[in-house]
C-alpha cells in the first residue's frame, strides 16, 4: 500500500524558506508522479509541484521560480523548496500520488488517489 508522509513545516518569517518532506513507501518510482498540494482555511485545494514518474517536472505560474520540487530515490523522498515565502502561503501542505498512467490535470486534487496526513506552514514576523 502506497503511503506518504510529510514533515519539515513549521513557523517561518515572510522572505525565509522552508523545504518540505514528503516519505513515500510502497510504491515504484517509475510508475506514480507526485505532487505537491496546499489548502488554506476556506480555500480549494491548490496545486502546486509535480514530478512525473520519469523525473519532468511541472509548476502553476503562480509559484514558478519561488518553488522546487526534487526527489531522491534512495532515500525514497519528494522535497519541495520553498523561497521568498509570503503571508499568503500559510496553508496545510500536502503530497499526493497518482499512476503514472493517468492522463489529466496535474494540478487538480481530484486527480490524486494517494494523500499524506499533511504539515502545516505559516509565514508570520
Amino acid at each position: 500500500q502506497l503511503q506518504l508522509v510529510e514533515s519539515g513545516g513549521g513557523l517561518v518569517q515572510p522572505g525565509g524558506s522552508l523545504r518540505l518532506s514528503c516519505a513515500v513507501s510502497g510504491f515504484t518510482w517509475d510508475d506514480y508522479d507526485i505532487a505537491w498540494f496546499r489548502q488554506a482555511p476556506g480555500k480549494e485545494r491548490e496545486g502546486l509541484s509535480c514530478i512525473e514518474a520519469d523525473g519532468t517536472t511541472n509548476y502553476p505560474n503562480s509559484v514558478r521560480g519561488r518553488f522546487t520540487i526534487s526527489r531522491d530515490k534512495a532515500k525514497n523522498t519528494v522535497y519541495l523548496q520553498m523561497n521568498s515565502l509570503k503571508r499568503e502561503d500559510t496553508a496545510v501542505y500536502y503530497c499526493a500520488a497518482r499512476p503514472a498512467v493517468r492522463v489529466g490535470p496535474r494540478f487538480e486534487w481530484n486527480w490524486y488517489d494517494y494523500w499524506g496526513q499533511g504539515t502545516q506552514v505559516t509565514v508570520s514576523s
